[in-house]
């Protein structure tokens, strides 16, 4: 898989991703406001040590979209939690992003917390710490809760500036209005306190009393900031799956969104192929998944019918028609749609480019291809003089079919290597009576091309071939066909379906001949002489400084080295 396509097809939303290992371990967890801009500074540019490990063990990634900036905070810290991946250090200890707690009392107070295991009221998290503890403030400011942590025996100052009731000496003071005017401000009903806030600050700004108008300015951005509304986590604690799915006439993408204790922590997406109709292969798919552990209640997104759904999973299933549950399940349907769509252009649609470029280039030759064969040569100043031979045929490069030849008849000759090793090539393949490529492409121009051209034709074949040809700076620039050179657009199909194709000829040919080098550079003329194998040469090279020594030692000296007399006869011979 290429991760720079696969990051090109990223959405620009929020969300969050996870990097895997090549074991497929979640080694890192992050959250972004624009996944592609994120995701993409991992692979561009220098890094600090850490980040430069982290991008040399990432072999994948996959990621979650989320309806905010604000929703992408707290599922970071949830997957984190349950992934544990080595490469975050914060957030994998026990803390978290703080709550708003209403305290179960006859005289509650508004406070903030760390824990969400408390007895009162929690609203939250919130990974705006500062804007959580300045909407508290301005709660207590507007709402006259009570403010000790213990009752005073007398009324206090904050009952004679109207910010308390003061149940210290009114022992019937009721709560229970104002406990639900600030749940409502907490779950999202905001309007009323930030309509007098706008007109507090805009009455401070005609008075000029602008220190008072940024208060109020900074006052808004807290709420704002801190009331957002968020569906990742539920204060239920229950657990849950949401579920929803995509399709195509090829292909489904099914998303299922987890929640366990109440909290958004893990998913689960595929996408498949399938045959027959689409719910079939849904439910098919979710048995499996499901066969050993459900949740205490699944949820499906309102692409489902319950008639469809409830004979499979009974009273935990859920189609919610309002609500967070609701959002959570088009959460996943927004999931599912961009699985489907990514995995389409980065795979599907890619077949299908990689089919047209070999249509066009049909056209070009007029001739149908599905099987091609390219050869390159490579030598060093006459040294190691090689070929190499790649296939590629049904849309792929098929590398059991490679080959690689020693060449024999030239050492720098690059027309008389085209000529041997085509000649090499499909004079074994007439014998073997083996099926022959519709298309032939040489690495090189018009000269190559009719060297191999020659080959051919004495065989008496009727092959179509090509040749590539390259600019000064050996970069592809043309197909030359029959004579023609004909110039290839750098963003057609054609010419990126034979630019990879040369390019893995010239890997494949570089290679072998740089090994092919290696091995001359360590050869010596004790390996073409029969009766010397590697033990016989260890045994003369380790005894004898030079191949002259060799030469002049005496028949006795070398059978002591366990030479035979009639071997060491010969060696002297093919030395001398």
């Amino acid at each position: 898989m290429n991760l720079k396509d696969k990051i090109a097809l990223l959405p620009i939303e929020p969300g969050c991703y996870l990097m895997k290992n090549s074991n497929d371990e979640v080694i890192y967890v992050g959250k972004a406001k624009n996944l592609k801009n994120r995701v993409k500074t991992y692979f561009t540019g220098a890094h600090n040590e850490k980040t430069t490990r982290l991008v040399s063990e990432i072999r994948d990634f996959s990621y979650v979209l989320t309806n905010s900036e604000h929703e992408s905070l707290i599922l970071e810290i949830n997957l984190i939690k349950q992934y544990l991946p080595k490469y975050n250090i914060r957030l994998v200890d026990d803390k978290t992003y703080p709550y708003i707690e209403i305290t179960e009392e006859e005289y509650p107070k508004l406070q903030v917390v760390r824990q969400k295991d408390v007895k009162g009221k929690v609203f939250g998290p919130y990974p705006n710490v500062y804007g959580a503890r300045e909407t508290v403030r301005l709660l207590n400011r507007l709402y006259p809760l009570r403010k000790c942590e213990t009752l005073p025996k007398k009324e206090c100052l904050y009952f004679h500036i109207g910010q308390c009731l003061a149940p210290c000496i009114k022992k019937d003071v009721d709560y229970k209005d104002t406990v639900l005017e600030i749940t409502r401000f907490l779950k999202g009903d905001t309007k009323e306190v930030l309509n007098k806030l706008n007109r507090e600050m805009g009455k401070a700004s005609e008075d000029m009393a602008y220190e008072k108008a940024i208060e109020f300015r900074d006052m808004i951005n807290h709420i704002e900031a801190t009331t957002e509304k968020q569906i990742i986590n539920l204060n239920d604690f229950k657990d849950r799956d949401a579920i929803s799915y995509a399709f195509s006439k090829d292909d489904i993408s099914l998303q299922i969104l987890m929640m366990r204790q109440g909290k958004l922590v893990d998913h689960h997406q595929v996408v498949f192929a399938y045959v027959g109709e689409v719910m079939d292969a849904v439910f098919s798919y979710l048995q499996q998944f499901y066969e050993l552990l459900s949740p205490d209640e699944i949820l499906f997104s309102n692409r489902f019918k319950w008639e469809d759904v409830e004979p499979y999973f009974g009273k935990k299933t859920l189609i919610p028609q309002k609500g967070d549950k609701k959002k959570i399940t088009e959460l996943a349907s927004k999931n599912a749609d961009y699985d489907l769509e990514h995995h389409y252009m980065l795979y599907r649609h890619k077949d299908e480019k990689k089919q047209k470029a070999l249509e066009d280039l049909a056209e070009l030759i007029k001739h149908p291809i599905n099987h091609i064969e390219i050869f390159d040569n490579a030598q060093l100043f006459g040294t190691a003089p090689i070929s190499a031979l790649v296939v590629f045929r049904d849309g792929d490069f098929e590398k059991k079919s490679y080959r690689k030849y020693h060449l024999q008849t030239t050492t720098n000759d690059d027309y008389q290597a085209m000529k041997e090793v085509t000649y090499r090539r499909y004079q074994k393949l007439l014998l073997e009576g083996k099926p022959f490529p519709d298309l032939i492409l040489v690495d090189g121009g018009k000269g190559q091309l009719s060297a191999a051209q020659e080959i051919l034709d004495n065989l008496g074949l009727k092959i179509k071939i090509a040749g590539l040809k390259k600019n000064k700076t050996h970069s592809l620039e043309a197909l030359v066909y029959q004579n023609e050179v004909i110039p290839l657009l750098k963003q057609s199909e054609v010419y990126k379906l034979l630019l990879k194709i040369s390019e893995e000829v010239h890997r494949f040919a570089i290679d072998f001949h740089r090994s092919t080098r290696n091995k001359k550079a360590i050869s010596s003329p004790l390996d073409d002489i029969k009766g010397i194998g590697s033990t016989r040469k260890k045994a003369l090279l380790s005894h004898f400084s030079s191949i002259e020594d060799i030469k002049n030692a005496s028949d006795e000296t070398l059978q002591e080295l366990g030479i035979p007399l009639e071997i060491a006869k010969k060696l002297k011979e093919e030395l001398t």
